[in-house]
């Protein structure tokens, strides 16, 4: 099954291709994946970019908030393009076939991406208990080097744990397998291919998990316990609606990723259905960076509401609010 030359040992399917099944047993299900995926993916591209764009250009929006979103927004760009033009040409050709190299990338690319994601969000929650449970000290705190430093560690683990999962699951003898049941090239399909027991392999894939996906997921939870005690304790009562309103936006991203990414990979991989993991892995990586845009441009009136406190000082409770401190010097 591999391209000619090659050897029957899986290893060897560098010299060949993979075959991305996807539903190809479903002709009509292509043709209508195809047109949701190919609106999905101009929307992301749109929406992300905007938001990427106006962080810059505003001067208003260059603080620790806007930063960290343009970072999310700026890894969606990226996730969705390392899955979805692939499965675009794949969905209207008969052969859907990647190259060997091209698997690699894409199970290399995408997978540093959703764990930078991780941490990124579990970032995003720590600049909303600095903003709201330490308003005096926030800008002290959440300085341009201390938020960059973040990030950067964000982005180099994401890609490091990466590294290691995908050499782990590259070097399994596939025996000339080389039809992966998945829309795309990722861990647990890929797993399924090799011809040998993948227990020590799913071991490993489920402690990245845990350390990617339950870590940071206990940490955004307890810093919204200190963030609704804080809230809690406004008096105002539209100042706490406004405080829950800031954070909700993070809130509806993080159960939206957090719950696709644990339903796909807290679980061993030789136990899950196939079909749902094609609609979970479509979901996580297509849907939730299309939808987090809109989420995220809710705060564009939390934005004119800081224009408004800031000329009326003697507005309580709601100054918790002022999660667009600028960057210190």
């Amino acid at each position: 099954m591999y391209g000619k030359g090659s050897r029957e040992d899986g290893n060897q399917s560098s010299l060949g291709e993979f075959i991305l099944l996807g539903v190809s047993d479903r002709p009509q299900l292509e043709l209508l994946l195809f047109v949701l995926i190919l609106i999905s993916y101009t929307i992301t591209l749109l929406g992300n970019t905007t938001i990427i764009m106006v962080s810059w250009l505003d001067p208003h929006l260059h603080t620790p908030m806007y930063f960290f979103l343009s970072n999310l927004s700026f890894l969606d760009l990226c996730y969705t393009t390392s899955v979805g033009p692939q499965m675009l040409l794949n969905f209207r050709r008969s052969h859907k076939s990647i190259s060997w190299a091209g698997c690699v990338a894409q199970l290399y690319i995408s997978l540093s991406l959703g764990c930078t994601e991780c941490l990124l969000l579990a970032i995003m929650a720590y600049d909303r208990y600095a903003a709201i449970c330490q308003p005096l000290r926030y800008t002290a705190i959440m300085s341009l080097r201390f938020c960059l430093q973040l990030a950067a560690t964000s982005w180099l683990c994401g890609f490091g744990n990466s590294m290691l999962q995908t050499i782990l699951t590259l070097r399994l003898p596939r025996c000339g397998r080389n039809q992966i049941d998945n829309l795309f090239c990722e861990v647990p399909a890929l797993l399924k291919l090799a011809c040998i027991d993948t227990s020590a392999n799913e071991a490993k894939l489920l402690a990245g998990a845990v350390i990617f996906l339950l870590v940071p997921l206990g940490f955004i939870l307890m810093s919204y316990v200190y963030i609704g005690t804080a809230v809690l304790k406004i008096h105002s009562a539209k100042g706490r609606f406004k405080a829950f309103n800031t954070c909700a936006s993070h809130l509806v991203v993080v159960s939206l990723f957090y719950g696709t990414g644990i339903s796909m990979y807290l679980q061993p991989p030789s136990s899950y259905s196939q079909q749902r993991g094609k609609i979970v892995s479509l979901f996580y990586t297509m849907v939730t960076p299309m939808l987090n845009p809109f989420i995220y441009t809710l705060r564009n009136k939390e934005v004119a509401l800081q224009k408004v406190l800031r000329r009326n000082p003697t507005t309580q409770g709601t100054q918790k609010l002022d999660m667009c401190s600028k960057f210190t010097p």
